[in-house]
């Protein structure tokens, strides 16, 4: 095979923060992806139709420039893959399964050898290279066939998950210790029903976004109980869901109280069932829609109940806390002339508030992501104070988009930059339990509703390329001597030019060989720099 390379050429300006940079021993480093958005192979072998599959075939009107039938191809060049994380040193790559992959109609009645077989061939290799996987159950493909029988929404359908995840830790949690149930509740219920953010497109604000919130946290604790009882005591590993959260800032001071709901209706909702001592949804957000409910003429409220059992079932199920944290708001009471206000972007009729955005923060290619990197630690200062002080956090996404494939990539690298200085902070001036970081994205791939537009890959995909060639960024280099060193240092990369070299067909070994060669000469540069 031919490889290009595309080098970097250009000055380097290091400048250190000193030995309160270094992170903590045991801190862990990594990149996430997702299945749909990288695997492609949507109908290889006997792989069933997702929700997504559908969605983006059904509207290509919607999705931008493309859906997820190849994507990056990561289902043939998985191997790639795995070379690129250990390229960058990775200490564990998060990546999702695809349910339909595995379970082509969604239930156990039929099990795909080619799919099971997939999987453990990636998780193997990722471990012969000292990558820890780290396997998220599910993220938004859900079998169509589930779909049409109501999805989230539908009870029945925390039984189906659990029968999933039971069959995938019998598959796999011999070699995973780290398990993430579901990924974002928030956007599969919220973002769904109430914008239409994603699949299945099914506009419904009403009820259809809190039955989904129920679900959601019943599945992900059945699946829970389910490695608890069965697992554990084999495996030791840890399983947790991981949410999509956004910090919430009072607009001006008196606002706080307002701040503190919103907060309650993003990551309360969604974490107070679980990680709270008492269990349930979060008693002034409960009482503030029952009230909004009887206000709207419907008997009872719209955020259904927990039962006891319900509520023990819950308590309890997690061994960390996971979370996914692009942006921030600022919240204000909502004025005449506000619009609409649908909640997750722009607010909320609930809670009758606002959601808006500095004007001085960082906008990168997805307009509603600004990102405030302080909100990083008050984000993780507010869950340690609803939810424990030793509180486990692990990042299991956070990452920087543009609209180009320019391979000198500063504003990704300074907002990687600035975000992990605030987790610094969180740990060594707060006294946070920070246990890893990771990066949102390994390499460009389909980003949902925006196709292939916008780009959050420490490496460049070139999509039409038929090997899909993935090319290393700047913050690529960045982020492979930050895992190296441990230290925080800011690093740029401006390049006068690139050019590709050609490297003549040799072996993989001989192939990885030269990449650490490179990565190696390359940390020795840096350093000298810094002593320098």
């Amino acid at each position: 095979m031919l490889f290009l390379r595309a080098v970097v050429l250009g000055t380097i300006v290091v400048s250190g923060y000193g030995s309160d940079r270094r992170f903590p021993s045991g801190f862990k480093f990594g990149s996430a992806s997702s299945a749909y958005q990288v695997e492609g192979g949507w109908n290889a072998s006997d792989k069933g139709e997702s929700v997504w599959d559908r969605y983006a075939h059904d509207h290509p009107d919607i999705v931008v420039n493309g859906n997820g039938d190849v994507a990056c191809d990561s289902y043939h060049l998985w191997k790639e893959d795995i070379r690129i994380a250990h390229e960058l040193g990775l200490h564990f790559y998060r990546f999702s399964i695809s349910w339909t992959r595995i379970m082509p109609t969604g239930f156990p009645t039929a099990i795909s050898e080619t799919g099971k077989q997939y999987y453990s061939n990636l998780i193997d290799g990722l471990l012969e290279k000292g990558i820890e996987p780290v396997v998220t159950l599910y993220h938004w493909d859900l079998p169509q066939k589930l779909q049409d029988l109501g999805g989230w929404t539908n009870p029945l359908i925390t039984d189906w998950f659990s029968d999933y995840a039971r069959i995938i830790f019998s598959f796999y949690a011999d070699r995973v210790k780290t398990w993430i149930t579901i990924n974002e509740p928030i956007l599969i219920c919220d973002g769904a029903y109430n914008m239409e953010f994603t699949a299945p497109r099914i506009k419904e604000m009403e009820m259809a976004p809190f039955l989904c919130n129920k679900h959601t946290l019943i599945a992900h604790a059945k699946a829970w109980r389910i490695y608890d009882t069965e697992y554990r005591h084999k495996y030791h590993g840890k399983v947790s869901l991981t949410n999509n959260l956004v910090w919430m800032e009072p607009f001006t001071p008196e606002y706080e109280d307002l701040a503190e709901l919103a907060l309650q209706h993003c990551a309360g909702r969604y974490a107070h069932p679980i990680f709270s001592k008492e269990g349930g949804w979060p008693p002034l957000l409960e009482k503030v829609i029952a009230e909004y409910s009887r206000k709207q003429g419907h008997v009872r409220s719209r955020l259904p109940p927990f039962t006891k059992a319900e509520k023990e079932l819950i308590r309890g199920t997690y061994d960390f806390f996971a979370m996914n944290m692009y942006t921030s708001r600022l919240v204000r009471p909502s004025e005449p002339g506000d619009g609409p206000r649908i909640w997750f972007v722009t607010g909320s009729p609930e809670l009758n508030i606002t959601l808006v955005a500095d004007p001085r923060w960082k906008v990168g290619a997805v307009s509603i992501m600004p990102a405030y990197p302080v909100g990083m630690r008050r984000q993780i200062a507010w869950l340690r104070r609803e939810y424990g002080q030793h509180l486990p956090i692990l990042i299991t996404e956070t990452g920087y988009g543009s609209l180009d494939r320019n391979l000198d990539d500063e504003e990704r690298i300074d907002f990687i930059s600035d975000h992990l200085e605030q987790i610094l902070l969180s740990i060594k001036e707060d006294g946070a339990n920070i246990i890893g970081f990771s990066v949102w994205t390994l390499m460009d791939n389909f980003e949902w509703m925006d196709g292939y537009r916008s780009r959050f890959g420490l490496y460049d995909v070139d999509f039409k390329d038929p090997m899909r060639k993935r090319t290393p960024r700047a913050s690529a280099h960045f982020y492979s001597h930050l895992i190296k060193t441990q230290i925080l240092h800011k690093t740029r990369v401006r390049s006068h030019r690139h050019e590709d070299v050609r490297m003549s067909k040799r072996s993989s070994n001989s192939s990885s060989n030269f990449t650490g060669l490179m990565l190696l000469l390359y940390t020795i540069f840096l350093q000298l720099f810094i002593l320098l």
